[in-house]
């Protein structure tokens, strides 16, 4: 083990340090080198940070909306809010910690602030990059985040996303990749999968491939929701999962080796990577905020990330208040910027031979979904790679195409032809993506008979095991374009108390409101398979709106990750229910021809004529009763957003 290291980062002087006054100092000595030092005003306690948001990055200023006292700051980047008394941010509220620095005074009266830093972990037992030939090391591109490594023989690929939607059928892929894609896989030597989120970790895909290799080795990071939590309810078999400690170098052979290291906002779910072959080093952050906490070695041949923006229903799915066509519209464009610089900055940052942009390349291709694929646009890798090579000429970059490939050898000589083409002929973009094999498997869940009970609402609702908070969510399932359908759900959950309960109207208290509606297929497939919430809202397939505009990460975090790993006891539900005769909903599952519709746009109108304003939809009173089922006609959509877990 490497001993953790004390690093005094930045000593003030004796009238420096007097001279700080109660409250919150901002203290500048360049431009890399910015802290925050709150002053406790009743005991003088010292606590201190760096001034950096933990998001991306941002720089925290004095929130002038706050009271003159407050000690609330407020991030110049996308408005997140950090406590300097507490050190926890309070926007997202019940969310995240800022690292704090140590506060020490020494006997002159003189403030160091000292960072207790873990070892760099590459660091240990590093090695001296050793000769290359050319084609030793080779990168082949497959699509989205899938990219194959070819280490003298020894095969890797990374996140195969290959077939299939991810999200429910909110995520299609964007590239074909090459026609041979499977018999390449089931060769591979060994699989890493960063995450749980389905473009990258691909039950579709998966499940083809174990029909021909069952036991191919597949690597993942020890994270505290583990990547294959729901691999028994994929029906997948899978006999060579490695979990592996964070940090420490993996051993293939005597030349290859990896490290997979944790996203420093996501520890519980992101990882990212680190591969050694003969000394030379390959990053891939895949998608992590704030990969290993924002230290990343210098310096390194080949850096792989996300760019595109997009990845959530924010704020494309958002109504009323603010939330107009125009304020998405600059909003999007304003935080495709953002992060376009901002990647260009991590990128300058790590220095390496070449830069290439994936984890980004999907689209949202079923009509149903068109005003979102419209309004949710992405960066574009070209552009990203054009300033990278603007404000950093050194550093080489590569726009993928699958089949395309890459030589390490031959970017280390500075050969302009480092890359090789894709194979003539080789289709870029997928023209059709088999709608009705996936659509129908989701929308099979639909009539499962316990929906025939409304009872089934208490039960999941207690099963997900989310409480004491106020906060009430109104459920209504609707059709494909986000209409009410006759058989389709409609009802309230308050979660003040320690258990959920479930009233009729919402509560005369001041609360907090979400209300989503939620496609029917998709909505019925997560309550029946204990699914976390991701293929609603990160998948496009809800609409909500809040009062107020507020983003409940206690709620969002746990549906996201914190259910509980086995599905509620459905068997069990239906024999008691038989058993007790308990009545049956009247009409409790749509005829299946009502279930799809035209395309819409976030408040319900069709996309072929969308004139009104989202933020002209009614609005429901806290006293507005509710029914059981709710009527096919006769009752406006609501148009409603979300915020994800992700989100600013």
């Amino acid at each position: 083990m490497v001993e953790q290291e004390h690093v005094v980062l930045l000593t003030l002087s004796h009238e420096e340090t007097t001279s700080l006054k109660d409250g919150v100092n901002f203290i500048t000595k360049s431009e890399n080198e910015k802290y925050v030092v709150f002053k406790n005003p009743d005991d003088g306690e010292l606590k201190a940070c760096r001034n950096k948001c933990k998001h991306q990055g941002g720089t925290f200023i004095k929130d002038i909306e706050e009271a003159p006292e407050s000690c609330v700051m407020k991030c110049t980047k996308h408005g997140w809010k950090l406590d300097a008394k507490t050190m926890r941010y309070v926007n997202p509220p019940d969310s995240f910690s800022q690292e704090q620095l140590v506060a020490e005074i020494d006997d002159q009266d003189r403030l160091s602030l000292v960072e207790l830093r873990p070892p760099q972990p590459w660091e240990f037992n590093a090695r001296d990059p050793q000769p290359l030939k050319e084609g030793e090391v080779k990168f082949t591109y497959l699509t989205h985040a899938c990219m194959e490594l070819n280490f003298n023989g020894t095969i890797m690929f990374t996140d195969p996303w290959l077939t299939g939607p991810a999200f429910a059928r909110g995520w299609w892929l964007l590239h074909e990749p090459p026609a041979d894609w499977l018999d390449r896989l089931e060769k591979a030597d060994f699989i890493y999968i960063s995450h749980l989120h389905s473009d990258h970790l691909s039950y579709p895909t998966l499940e083809l491939l174990t029909k021909r290799n069952p036991n191919i080795p597949i690597y993942v990071g020890d994270t505290s929701m583990p990547v294959f939590v729901k691999l028994k309810e994929s029906g997948v078999t899978l006999n060579n999962i490695n979990v592996l400690r964070f940090g420490l170098w993996h051993e293939i052979n005597e030349d290859l080796r990896f490290m997979i290291m944790m996203d420093g906002v996501h520890p519980d779910m992101d990882t990212c990577l680190l591969v050694d072959y003969k000394g030379h080093l390959i990053l891939n952050t895949v998608d992590c905020t704030n990969p290993n906490g924002g230290r990343l070695p210098h310096g390194v041949d080949v850096m792989l990330s996300d760019f595109a923006g997009g990845a959530s229903g924010f704020p494309m799915t958002f109504s009323g208040g603010k939330y107009t066509e125009k304020w998405k519209e600059q909003f999007i464009k304003r935080e495709r910027n953002k992060l376009l610089y901002y990647k260009t900055q991590v990128v300058r940052d790590v220095a390496p031979k070449v830069y290439c942009p994936f984890a980004g390349y999907f689209t949202e291709a079923h009509p149903s979904d068109m005003y979102v694929k419209t309004t949710n646009t992405k960066n574009d890798p070209a552009t990203l790679n054009q300033m990278i090579t603007k404000y950093s000429p050194d550093i080489r970059t590569w726009t993928p195409q699958p089949g395309a490939g890459l030589d390490l050898q031959k970017v280390i000589q500075g050969d302009k032809d480092f890359i090789t083409p894709p194979p003539p002929g080789t289709k870029v973009f997928k023209e059709s993506w088999d709608f009705d094999k996936y659509l129908d498997e989701i929308n099979s869940t639909v009539d499962n008979e316990i929906f025939a009970y409304p009872e089934w609402i208490s039960v999941y609702y207690n099963w997900c095991g989310f409480h004491s908070y106020n906060l009430v969510i109104r459920m209504i399932e609707t059709d494909d374009n986000f209409h009410p359908i006759e058989g389709g759900y409609d009802f309230l959950v308050d979660f003040e108390g320690a258990t959920p309960t479930y009233p009729k109207e919402r509560p005369a208290r001041v609360h907090n409101y979400l209300e989503m509606q939620n496609r029917i297929g998709v909505h019925r497939q997560t309550v029946l398979h204990g699914m976390f919430w991701d293929n609603l809202y990160i998948g496009f397939n809800n609409r909500i709106s809040r009062e107020p505009d507020t983003f409940h990460y206690l709620f969002w975090n746990h549906m996201q990750i914190l259910l509980p790993r086995d599905p509620p006891d459905w068997k069990k539900f239906l024999e008691e229910r038989k058993s007790m005769e308990t009545p049956r909903k009247e009409v409790w599952k749509p005829d299946p021809v009502l279930i799809p519709g035209t395309p819409i746009t976030a408040n319900g109108s069709s996309a072929s004529n969308h004139t009104t304003d989202s933020s002209s939809l009614p609005s429901h009173s806290a006293g507005s009763s509710l029914k059981w089922i709710v009527p096919a006609a006769g009752v406006a959509a609501l148009a409603i957003g979300f915020a994800v877990w992700k989100l600013k």
